[in-house]
């Protein structure tokens, strides 16, 4: 059996940590593989290939990174919280024993709670009027938000051939329920179960007081256009990486991902009991 870590490399204890996981692994018999250093100038594919379980270690940053190294291979990932918000986490060192929650995660006494992605199209030009596309997925959102000359973005909303509006404002997010508790809704959004599989779209300081965040079937496929009549230069980022940098985006097309994210936990109930402790800061023992 193989265990993949994904520690944040800026953090000493995750590292420490990981360090301290791989002897023990090792002496029950588990082959151990780490993901690349992005901080190393050297370019590496991280080895996942066989793995059986993903351990990441820090907070809900590392945790993205992790899901995009596994991609919809639905390699299952345990969330160990080295962070200062570790929302997706399943545990944290200074809560419980990691050992025993890393051996509940191996003998298959952890929740498996499926997690819908998005599939995404970002439809851009270059300065040369080059078209490019790109394909990607998030475990969280898509945010469209105004670009590196800070104007004011001007977009249409339409949702499978439906026009919803034409907005001016900061921006709109995208999310998954996963993603519902990050800038989703700090923009304003409703915090939504994981077992809803349609998206959040939650526009960014809109200049208008009637436009309000709404919710889409997991059929729907949402479409964000920029305005021709008010050229502006936004920015992507798809779990909080920007794409599409050196080139100007026109559309970006967002719809329910072909295959979901496994994340590991200790039941359904895990997730009220995160909102309580991270946005009432109510504590519970596990």
């Amino acid at each position: 059996m193989k265990v993949f870590l994904v520690p944040n490399y800026y953090k000493n204890e995750a590292v420490e940590s990981g360090l301290a996981l791989e002897l023990w692994l090792s002496r029950q018999g588990y082959e151990v593989a780490w993901a690349a250093d992005q901080r190393s100038k050297i370019v590496s594919t991280p080895d996942i290939e066989g793995s059986d379980l993903v351990i990441s270690l820090g907070g809900d940053g590392t945790l993205l990174r992790a899901a995009r190294i596994v991609g919809y291979q639905e390699i299952p990932i345990l969330g160990l919280s080295y962070g200062h918000l570790g929302f997706l986490t399943a545990a944290s060192p200074d809560d419980t024993d990691i050992l025993s929650v890393v051996s509940d995660a191996l003998t298959g006494e952890m929740h498996v709670s499926r997690r819908a992605t998005l599939a995404i199209d970002v439809f851009a030009h270059t300065d040369e009027g080059e078209e490019q596309t790109l394909d990607t997925f998030a475990l969280n959102d898509l945010a469209l938000t105004r670009g590196p000359l800070s104007d004011m973005v001007e977009f249409t909303i339409t949702v499978s051939g439906h026009r919803i509006d034409r907005l001016r404002g900061d921006g709109v997010v995208v999310s998954t329920a996963t993603g519902s508790t990050g800038y989703a809704l700090s923009a304003g959004g409703p915090i939504v179960s994981p077992d809803y599989t349609g998206m959040v779209c939650v526009p960014i300081a809109p200049h208008t007081i009637q436009a309000r965040a709404f919710l889409t079937s997991p059929s729907d496929v949402v479409e964000i256009e920029m305005s021709r009549d008010r050229p502006s230069i936004p920015a992507v980022a798809v779990d909080g990486v920007f794409v599409a940098k050196d080139a100007v985006v026109d559309r970006v097309v967002a719809r329910r991902g072909p295959g979901d994210i496994l994340l590991l936990d200790y039941g359904p109930e895990s997730f009220y009991t995160s909102v309580s402790r991270v946005f009432y800061g109510v504590h519970h023992d596990r």
